[in-house]
């Protein structure tokens, strides 16, 4: 115990790693600042919707502790958010990040919040600030826990959604990187029960998509809806991109399988229809766009596969017969 008293130190918290972190971090964050909070000017636009998005890495972080390897996460939190910011048209203008530690380890931090940042500058965006917690009981020595916040700005006239689809559209998958960043429950559980080696690619790193969507609107590319594949998979996502009355159509075996999806299944402990409800099967994001649109967006989008079409129908995905 310090004399005269408890510490902070004494309940878990150390200051010193602290100002060491901000310190090594000052340089990553966008400069502009109030002292407690990061500013940066909207850009000029008639009609400015701001879009918003959080989110996390969820239990990833567990299997990449347990694999030893945490450096794609900063990006996985990125792209959680801000590839569901995309769906909506918006340009994403910064990101938000928040790491809850058992105990602050200075240098592995930072090499988070510098993941954070090269994904933000992949993104299009700015690291815009953050926050480091250390909550020793919270969380156990080692463990740690990620958030994210994204915010963007769209036209109102710009936005995308199922109110532009109509009959007739087709639907452009764009490959994942592999599991991304949903799914892991599972994946953990088949890794402890040895039904799956811990393999490296379990790990890849969330595919980035704004930079591709930027690409294909900027060049004049129509797009009418977008839909991330996160939990749910494709059977839960893609419909939220369909009006009501329409309905998405895919063709199996149109798009390749991410090797991270395919070790997962070549073990035989997942079946069909839960890995389907589970994973993104190989595609991370989903463009509704019109037909004669495709032939230039597939030329654009490394890994992008013309994969359905959107039908009149009930609510839900259909399979191509």
């Amino acid at each position: 115990m310090a004399e005269g008293g408890i510490s902070y130190d004494d309940a878990g918290v150390n200051l010193d790693a602290a100002r060491a972190l901000t310190q090594g971090i000052r340089d990553l964050v966008h400069g502009g600042t109030t002292g407690f909070a990061g500013t940066l000017p909207m850009p000029p636009m008639r009609d400015p919707v701001l879009v918003a998005c959080t989110d996390g890495v969820g239990t990833k972080v567990l299997l990449a502790r347990q694999m030893g390897d945490i450096s794609g996460l900063g990006q996985d939190l990125v792209a959680m958010s801000v590839n569901d910011l995309v769906c909506s048209g918006a340009t994403p203008l910064f990101f938000l990040d928040y790491l809850a530690v058992g105990r602050l380890d200075p240098g592995e931090a930072t090499q988070i919040v510098q993941a954070v940042r090269g994904a933000c500058l992949d993104s299009g965006c700015v690291l815009l600030g953050g926050e480091t917690a250390e909550m020793p009981g919270l969380y156990a020595d080692g463990h740690f826990d990620m958030a994210g916040f994204a915010v963007g700005a769209v036209e109102r006239a710009e936005m995308l959604g199922p109110d532009r689809v109509v009959d007739g559209d087709v639907i452009v998958g764009i490959e994942s990187s592999g599991i991304h960043s949903n799914g892991f429950s599972l994946v953990r559980k088949l890794v402890d029960d040895s039904a799956i080696a811990p393999d490296p690619s379990l790990l890849a790193p969330t595919r980035l998509y704004p930079e591709d969507i930027h690409a294909l609107r900027s060049s004049g590319v129509e797009i009418h809806a977008a839909a991330h594949i996160t939990g749910g998979g494709l059977p839960e996502n893609l419909p939220r991109a369909m009006p009501d009355g329409l309905r998405p159509v895919l063709r199996r075996g149109s798009w390749p399988q991410a090797p991270a999806i395919a070790h997962v299944l070549a073990a035989g402990a997942v079946d069909d229809d839960s890995a389907w409800d589970t994973f993104n099967m190989g595609l991370g994001m989903c463009l509704v766009m019109p037909r004669e649109a495709a032939d230039r967006a597939l030329s654009m989008v490394r890994g992008s596969h013309v994969v359905g079409r959107v039908e009149p129908g009930p609510p839900g995905l259909a399979w191509e017969v």
